[in-house]
C-alpha cells in the first residue's frame, strides 16, 4: 500500500515549485514540446548569427510561444473529445430510454411501419 502511494509521489514532478506537471492535462506534453522548441530556435539564431545572448532570447522566446501553443492545441482536443463523449453518452441513454416506444429512434431510421396502409 505504501509503495503505491510512493510511486504516485515520485510520479508528480512540480515546476518551479508550483505547477505540478504529473497532473495537469497535457502539461507535461507542453513542456516537453517547449523545450525541444527552445532549443531549435536557440541553436539555430545561435549557428545563423554567433550572438549568445540574443541567442538565449530567442530560445526563451521560441520555449514560451512552443509551451503554450501545444497545451492550447493539446487542451482544445480534450475539451472537443469530451463533447463527443458526452454527445455519444446522451444518444445512448435516449436509445435505452425510449427503445420499444413511439419515439424510438431506431423506428424513425427503418421507416415508419405504424401498420397503416398509406
Amino acid at each position: 500500500m505504501t509503495e503505491e502511494k510512493d510511486s504516485d509521489e515520485r510520479k508528480s514532478f512540480k515546476l518551479l515549485g508550483i505547477l505540478d506537471v504529473g497532473r495537469i492535462p497535457c502539461a507535461r506534453e507542453a513542456v516537453l514540446h517547449g523545450a525541444g522548441g527552445a532549443l531549435v530556435a536557440g541553436l539555430g539564431h545561435f549557428l545563423l548569427t554567433s550572438r549568445v545572448k540574443r541567442s538565449f532570447d530567442v530560445g526563451m522566446a521560441g520555449y514560451i510561444v512552443t509551451t503554450l501553443g501545444s497545451w492550447v492545441y493539446c487542451r482544445y482536443n480534450n475539451a472537443k473529445l469530451r463533447i463527443q463523449q458526452r454527445v455519444i453518452q446522451d444518444a445512448l441513454q435516449n436509445k435505452v430510454l425510449y427503445e420499444g416506444t413511439n419515439r424510438d429512434p431506431s423506428k424513425k431510421l427503418n421507416g415508419s411501419s405504424s401498420g397503416a396502409p398509406d
